[in-house]
């Protein structure tokens, strides 16, 4: 990619970050991130259609940058089910800041599920006999969306107490793996 496409890139995803600290996407204008990315409108709309299609496709990134961080360790899903929820929760923690700005709190939907979409890929690429297995896709989306959703119920807790109590979970169900 040419260097200049990629500073403007740069420029403009971190302006949208900025804004999003601030506020919600419905009330982000493409005028003021350009000017806050120091960019003019078409140079937006080339590389963007709208603002929610800036949106999207940070939210896409950042989904794809976490399940990339734990698709190496496929062999967990079955092995450790408790080592995989940690390094899960582990990539989450590493980017918390960039997900609670780019997902508000009515789209952690969306995120729960397109992990959960991620790490049935990961999983059924290691284990390919279960990917027609009902139960075994019932308690997938046990352990991963019940671990997802306890991690953003519980984030008053001290972060090593939650994870370490989602990891014992979890492997408790390693045997019905």
């Amino acid at each position: 990619m040419d260097i200049r496409i990629q500073k403007t890139q740069t420029a403009i995803k971190n302006a949208f970050r900025e804004l999003r600290a601030q506020k919600s996407v419905e009330k982000i204008t493409v005028k003021e991130l350009c000017q806050r990315a120091q960019i003019n409108k078409s140079t937006f709309y080339a590389h963007y259609g709208d603002i929610y299609a800036l949106s999207e496709a940070m939210q896409a990134e950042t989904i794809a940058f976490v399940l990339g961080t734990v698709s190496h360790q496929r062999a967990y899903a079955a092995l450790d089910p408790g080592a995989f929820t940690r390094s899960i929760f582990q990539a989450i923690s590493t980017h918390r800041a960039l997900i609670d700005s780019l997902f508000s709190p009515h789209e952690r939907t969306r995120l729960g599920d397109a992990l959960e979409a991620g790490i049935r890929q990961v999983v059924y690429q290691s284990y390919p006999e279960h990917r027609d297995d009902v139960e075994m896709s019932i308690l997938l989306s046990y352990s991963i969306q019940g671990a997802y959703h306890a991690y953003l119920k519980n984030q008053d807790v001290d972060e090593e107490t939650l994870v370490s109590a989602i990891e014992r979970i979890s492997k408790t169900l390693q045997p019905l793996y």
